[in-house]
């Protein structure tokens, strides 16, 4: 006799603010395997000592040269805390500068929204971007939090 699959769900009650991050970082040329490599260093830090807010991270892969992250945050500060301060303010400023050939994405997802912001993927759209408008991320569109509020804003 065959057992029957046993199904389950999770109670999310005690998230009400909670924002999954899916975020990705390709290679577009070979010089950018090093900066790849930095990043998996600095993820693995990450996971050793996790920052206030971050309840969970997965990995995933999207292809040879493409590599992905699954964040779960408890709330949109905590990863805004994260987000400004080192070591990942340094990686994403030196990121600016020079991409080395990489392009690096991330959306995130809330109950009362959803972002992403693209870099150095010229003409490659990804997630949102293969069927949504793009627009330059300036104004209300310049950071997390306002694009999180602006699209949550449009439904009504």
């Amino acid at each position: 006799m065959q057992a029957i699959p046993r199904r389950e769900t999770v109670d999310l009650a005690a998230y009400p603010d909670l924002i999954v991050v899916i975020l990705g970082f390709k290679l577009r040329r070979w010089r950018a395997l090093p900066a790849m490599m930095r990043i998996g260093r600095g993820l693995a830090d990450i996971k050793k000592n996790p920052p206030d807010g971050l309840l969970a991270e997965d990995g995933m892969l999207f292809g040879w040269n493409h590599v992905g992250f699954r964040q779960y945050w408890r709330d949109l500060p905590s990863l805004e805390a994260f987000t400004r301060s080192a070591p990942h303010s340094h990686w994403w400023r030196d990121f600016l500068k020079d991409p080395q050939g990489a392009g690096f994405w991330h959306e995130a997802y809330s109950a009362r929204g959803i972002e992403a912001v693209y870099v150095n993927l010229p003409g490659q759209r990804l997630g949102l971007g293969m069927f949504a408008p793009v627009a330059e991320p300036v104004g209300a569109l310049l950071t997390a939090r306002q694009r999180l509020h602006a699209h949550a804003g449009a439904e009504g």
